[in-house]
């Protein structure tokens, strides 16, 4: 088990930046995932890890702490992961980390609403699991 952050990150007109994981990732690849995410580095807090990951994956720099939504305990869902979850808006334009992240998409809330609860297998499980909770979806299947 280990400690990691996922940064979900809104336009003006509401919708979500969804990173489309990398081939060459061990865990998911290719699948659809939250704004940006990463593991919590030793000696660092979540808050630090969330601006540095942003930063890194999507080339914004925040100076203040990110908005932090919720907190996930680990299981098999977040990858045995204690997850912190923030929020961050922002119009501007991104810079993908190209060995991090092969596309990116943004997504409407009922669009993405409707993808978790069809149990699209193109999305992560973190980031199913996140949207349930940042929405208050309930599970339809298991």
């Amino acid at each position: 088990m280990h400690r990691a952050v996922h940064i979900l990150l809104f336009n003006r007109h509401g919708e979500l930046f969804l990173q489309k994981r990398s081939m060459s990732k061990d865990e998911q690849p290719g699948k659809w995932d939250s704004s940006a995410a990463g593991h919590v580095d030793s000696g660092e807090d979540y808050a630090d890890c969330a601006r540095r990951e942003i930063a890194e994956e999507l080339g914004i720099i925040v100076e203040q702490p990110l908005q932090e939504l919720f907190k996930l305990p680990a299981s098999l869902r977040t990858g045995n992961e204690h997850c912190m979850v923030y929020r961050h808006d922002f119009d501007g334009p991104l810079q993908l980390q190209a060995d991090e992240i092969d596309d990116g998409e943004w997504v409407d809330a009922a669009t993405m609403d409707r993808r978790v609860v069809a149990l699209d297998p193109t999305l992560t499980d973190a980031i199913s699991l996140i949207w349930q909770r940042y929405r208050g979806l309930a599970r339809t299947a298991t």
